[in-house]
């Protein structure tokens, strides 16, 4: 297996990316198996945790992060890129830009109950199909509804 390498973005700004890396949090005991979702901060509508890319970490350590930073999971993240999805990120300054999230996946060990957005979000446990018909994201709904975590390497 090609262990990933921390990115370099000295040469890029973060908004010339475009690109970010999402956590698809789970659980899983038996056949059950949950995900995390979480809502965005301006509309409420539930997302998985998600974040730019950060300098000299891999894709999956920033999903790692963006998972604590948002939803408080601690956990342990795997190189694995379990697919892409698009959507339009609203900026600060009102425009809207497309993006494209890489999702990883974080096997969550427990939740803090005190993490940097706490009172910004909700978090909530769903199965991978009601996680699935809860987001906006038609690649997204996919990745969900097909999550099996003992197909991971």
């Amino acid at each position: 297996m090609i262990k990933q390498l921390p990115l370099n973005l000295r040469t890029a700004s973060k908004t010339d990316v475009r690109s970010q890396f999402a956590a698809l949090c789970y659980q899983a005991e038996g056949d059950k198996v949950r995900v995390l979702l979480i809502t965005s901060r301006r509309s409420g509508r539930w997302i998985v945790p998600k974040g730019w890319p950060m300098d000299g970490v891999t894709p999956a350590e920033a999903a790692m992060r963006e998972a604590w930073e948002e939803a408080g999971v601690v956990g342990r993240a795997q190189d694995q890129c379990l697919g892409l999805f698009s959507y339009d990120k609203e900026m600060e300054d009102g425009l809207l830009y497309p993006c494209v999230a890489m999702v990883y996946p974080v096997k969550v060990k427990h939740l803090a109950a005190d993490y940097p957005e706490a009172a910004e979000r909700r978090r909530k446990w769903f199965s991978p199909k009601k996680a699935a018909q809860k987001v906006g994201e038609p690649e997204l709904q996919r990745i969900l509804r097909d999550f099996d975590p003992r197909m991971l390497r």
